[in-house]
C-alpha cells in the first residue's frame, strides 16, 4: 500500500527551489540544513537571516496574491528564472506554515505590481489604499456613471511645485489620510471634478483640483490614452511620485512610474 510520501512525493520531485513565506527560525533552519536545496525566504522582514531573501512590502491576506507577488519579486531580483518549478510553503489557517503548493515561475505573468510597491517612495499601505480606491471607483463609477480620476502619490512638495490650483483646495487645512472610509467617500465625490489629487508619502491628502504642468516631451504612453494619462506619466518622470489613473473611457486603472506605464488593471477582474 502506498504511503503519504508516495502520494505527495511528486509535489516536491524535481523542484528548483523551495520558497518559504514568513517562516519561523526553526522552520527555516530545517530547510537551510538540507544539502543541494535552494531555499528562498519571502517576507516583510528577514527575521531568520536568510541568505536569499525577497522583500514583501505587504502581508497580503489572500494567499494567491502573496505567492504571486513574492514570485514576481524573485524574478525581478533574478533569484529565480522563468520556468523554474517551485515548492511554495506558506500559512493559510494559522501563524505557522501549513500549506505547500507547486508553482511554475512565469515571466509572462509579470504585472509590474512588485515594482510599484517595493521600489516606490510612498509607503506601501498608502499605495495599496489609493490603488484599491481607484479600482472601486472603476467598478462602481460615481452615481452609476463612469468617471476618470488621477491620483499622484508621493513626493508631494515637488508635485505641488509643478502644478497649479484649478479651484479652492478643500484639503488645504485638513489632516486627513487616504484609506479612511469617510475620506474615501469625499475623494469619490471630488473625482467628478477636473484636476489631480496630490497625496503625500504617508497618505495625507495634500490637495485636490491640481492642474499638472510637467513637460510632456519624451513621455511615451500607449495610443488612445488622453491628457490625464499624459500628465500622470509626465509628472512621474519629473518627480519621485507615482501616478494612478482611472480612465473614464475604457474603465481601466493604470499606474505610471519614472515616466513609464508599469501596471494596468481591469477593475472588473480584480
Amino acid at each position: 500500500m502506498a504511503g503519504v510520501d508516495d502520494v505527495f512525493g511528486e509535489l516536491f520531485s524535481g523542484v528548483d527551489a523551495v520558497v518559504l513565506f514568513g517562516p519561523s527560525g526553526s522552520y527555516y533552519e530545517r530547510f537551510a540544513a538540507t544539502e543541494d536545496l535552494e531555499v528562498i525566504v519571502v517576507g516583510t522582514e528577514n527575521d531568520v537571516g536568510a541568505e536569499t531573501f525577497v522583500e514583501l512590502p505587504l502581508e497580503f491576506a489572500d494567499v494567491s496574491e502573496r505567492v504571486k507577488f513574492g514570485l514576481e519579486g524573485a524574478l525581478e531580483q533574478d533569484v529565480i528564472d522563468d520556468g523554474d518549478e517551485l515548492a511554495c510553503a506558506t500559512s493559510v489557517f494559522g501563524e505557522d506554515i501549513d500549506t505547500v503548493s507547486r508553482v511554475r515561475a512565469s515571466a509572462d505573468a509579470h504585472t509590474g505590481i512588485y515594482d510599484l510597491f517595493a521600489r516606490s517612495r510612498a509607503e506601501p499601505e498608502v499605495i495599496k489604499a489609493v490603488l484599491e480606491l481607484a479600482i472601486e471607483l472603476g467598478k462602481k463609477g460615481q452615481k452609476g456613471k463612469p468617471v476618470g480620476a488621477l491620483f499622484i502619490v508621493g513626493d508631494a512638495g515637488k508635485v505641488m511645485n509643478k502644478s497649479r490650483p484649478l479651484s479652492y483646495n478643500p484639503f488645504e487645512k485638513s489632516h486627513v489620510h487616504v484609506g479612511d472610509p469617510i475620506v474615501n467617500v469625499m475623494l469619490k465625490e471630488f473625482s467628478r471634478l477636473d484636476g489631480a489629487f496630490v497625496i503625500s508619502d504617508a497618505g495625507k491628502i495634500v490637495s485636490a483640483y491640481r492642474y499638472l504642468e510637467p513637460s510632456a516631451e519624451g513621455v511615451d504612453i500607449p495610443k488612445g490614452l488622453g491628457a490625464r494619462h499624459m500628465a500622470g506619466g509626465a509628472i512621474t518622470r519629473d518627480t519621485n511620485a507615482i501616478a494612478i489613473v482611472l480612465s473614464e473611457s475604457d474603465g481601466l486603472v493604470r499606474a505610471f512610474k519614472g515616466g513609464e506605464l508599469i501596471l494596468e488593471v481591469d477593475p472588473e477582474a480584480y
